[in-house]
């Protein structure tokens, strides 16, 4: 074809900006007009109402002096950690364990494998509180049958362990997304790379380790972005299960700005609490981005 005939069939630019615009339109309004009016509204004393006093960058001050907001915080960064080992870690077991010749109805796994990530947020979080529950929930049952009633505990209710027992709920949810992720990344591996591994002796472990990891390196920076962004912004199964309770204990920031903006109807303080949210994750997305992406370039320098 020559060079006329494909600038032809190439779209104009008006023709291109026609495409693009209801994106654009929609990204405007669902993304980019909260936002100005968040940072619009935090610079308000606003209880609701129409009644709104100009208090300049003080909800910002106060944001920097509140404790309980830094707390949250804290448990965001707990629950994140938690779950970039508990989801991707195990997700890339059981990948390297499905994408083996010799497992049979590898669809039907990975369909139940992913079935959790359909469930809705809330329903999981009350699943768990039932399971959680001192007098009828399964895990005190089945530490009572072992005859280790002694580790029975209000698990909702102990502060010194309620991050850990919240995070696990996050973690058996979402395991299934990431294994989808990685699973279709490691098919498209040649097996006869594996095939040749195998024939000079590496088992199992040299293979997800020396071959699996450093070629689906793009796809893992992907899933630890998204596992960030997604426990960043955690919120439904934490309410659900503890509302951010006992005390502060379990509240992470998304709660910390909703109990502000609608328990105590403070809805200027909650703008800027958002906005503090944003900030903090996309500044730790953006360094995390980074490292792994320097970290993935000195490796195979390396």
């Amino acid at each position: 074809m020559t060079k006329r005939g494909k600038n032809r069939l190439a779209p104009s630019r008006l023709m291109m900006a026609v495409y693009l615009l209801p994106s654009l339109v929609l990204f405007l309004f669902v993304v980019i007009a909260p936002i100005v009016a968040a940072g619009y509204y935090s610079t308000f004393k606003w209880p609701g109402g129409q009644k709104m006093s100009p208090i300049g960058v003080q909800n910002y001050i106060d944001m920097l002096r509140d404790s309980i907001f830094w707390h949250s915080f804290g448990n965001n960064i707990f629950l994140t950690v938690f779950c970039l080992i508990g989801q991707i870690g195990l997700a890339f077991l059981f990948a390297c364990l499905l994408n083996t010749r010799d497992l049979k109805v590898k669809n039907f796994h990975r369909a139940i494998a992913y079935f959790p990530v359909t469930v809705s947020a809330v329903v999981v979080g009350f699943v768990w509180t039932m399971i959680y529950d001192y007098n009828y929930g399964i895990l005190n049952l089945l530490l009572r049958a072992v005859g280790r009633e002694d580790m029975a505990k209000v698990w909702l209710s102990e502060p010194s362990t309620i991050m850990a027992v919240v995070s696990i709920p996050l973690t058996w949810q979402y395991i299934g997304l990431y294994l989808v992720i990685i699973l279709a990344a490691m098919t498209s591996i040649s097996s006869e790379i594996f095939e040749m591994a195998e024939i000079d002796g590496a088992g199992g472990i040299k293979k997800a380790v020396y071959i699996t990891l450093p070629m689906i390196r793009g796809t893992l920076i992907t899933c630890v972005m998204l596992c960030i962004s997604g426990n960043m912004r955690a919120f439904d199964h934490i309410y659900a299960m503890t509302r951010g309770g006992p005390g502060y204990a379990s509240s992470v920031m998304a709660m910390y700005a909703y109990n502000v903006s609608f328990m105590q109807v403070n809805m200027g303080y909650g703008s800027t609490l958002s906005l503090g949210i944003l900030i903090l994750s996309l500044t730790l997305v953006i360094a995390s981005r980074s490292f792994l992406t320097w970290l993935s370039r000195k490796g195979e320098v390396e």
